[in-house]
């Protein structure tokens, strides 16, 4: 039970813990000009929550004893609003970080590369069975 707990959510945790660091950094910028520094980051912002919920929709269902179909709908439900939740809270975040700014569109974009990531990783455990 402790192997399967440390397995499943220590990643969830960890990634979390990643993201709140980043967030934590002032004025963080990738060195890149202007444009493709905006670009850079919006990617990033997408990728680190589709990793966050990929790892969160892999804990929760290693967590319970869902089997059907509905069932895995309404993880992926949970998922999403948890995701999008800690979107919210990390540019809550942001704003008191000197040289960061809150910024909805970044929670727009959070919580689309989380929507996309599961569908992509989706699709493709799909496809393998």
């Amino acid at each position: 039970m402790i192997h399967k707990l440390i397995k499943f959510w220590l990643p969830v945790l960890l990634w979390a813990g990643m993201i709140f660091y980043f967030s934590s950094i002032p004025d963080l910028r990738s060195g890149l000009p202007d444009i493709f520094d905006i670009v850079f980051r919006k990617i990033a912002h997408a990728g680190e929550f589709g990793i966050l919920a990929i790892l969160l929709w892999r804990a929760i269902l290693s967590s319970s004893f869902l089997q059907s179909k509905q069932s895995t709908i309404n993880v992926i439900v949970i998922v999403i609003i948890i995701v999008i939740l800690y979107a919210i809270t990390d540019e809550i975040h942001q704003g008191f970080v000197p040289g960061r700014v809150a910024s909805p569109i970044d929670v727009l974009i959070d919580s689309f590369g989380a929507t996309l990531a599961w569908a992509v990783f989706n699709k493709i455990k799909n496809r393998s069975k």
